[in-house]
């Protein structure tokens, strides 16, 4: 009898961990799935850019640091990719963001913007620039040195108007 009663505790002790360590690979089948998911959704900006520069590295960093996701793009051919958004040279700086929605985020526009832009989506607009490179925007730091810029809101009737205005030091 007591062979009996052991026998079946071993039984069921051994469905519960079979049962158990299938329930764990399946959560953790489906952590996976979300995770890789939740990674795909998460690009918020591909960002085209010289290979050769660093301050468009900076930048790219910079988005990172702020929590944004961002897959950079090497090109050599800027110029076509401004035109194919929009940039008019008085906008133009050394790289293009460009979002899964199709904003386009033009030179050293710091992060907080962007995410600003995108949870605004302002009507009538297609992005924000910052246009140059301005000494002290995210990107184009040179110790406590800041120059005063402007963000600039990019309209879809070619027109810009100011998004926003950062300080020099």
């Amino acid at each position: 009898m007591a062979k009996r009663v052991f026998y079946g505790l071993l039984v069921a002790l051994s469905v519960c961990l079979v049962s158990a360590c299938s329930n764990d690979h399946t959560q953790s089948s489906n952590l996976t799935t979300t995770k890789h998911k939740a990674a795909a959704e998460a690009v918020v900006l591909d960002v085209y850019k010289d290979p050769n520069c660093g301050c468009c590295s900076k930048w790219v960093d910079h988005l990172k640091a702020e929590g944004l996701s961002v897959a950079a793009h090497n090109t050599n051919d800027l110029d076509q990719l401004k035109a194919k958004y929009g940039i008019s040279p008085e906008n133009s700086s050394c790289h293009t963001g460009v979002s899964k929605d199709g904003y386009v985020f033009e030179g050293h526009v710091p992060a907080k913007y962007v995410r600003q832009f995108l949870s605004e989506k302002p009507k009538g607009a297609y992005g924000l620039a910052v246009p140059g490179m301005p000494v002290g925007s995210p990107g184009m730091e040179m110790g406590q040195q800041r120059d005063s810029y402007q963000v600039m809101q990019l309209n879809l009737d070619g027109s810009t108007s100011v998004y926003a205005y950062e300080e020099g030091s």
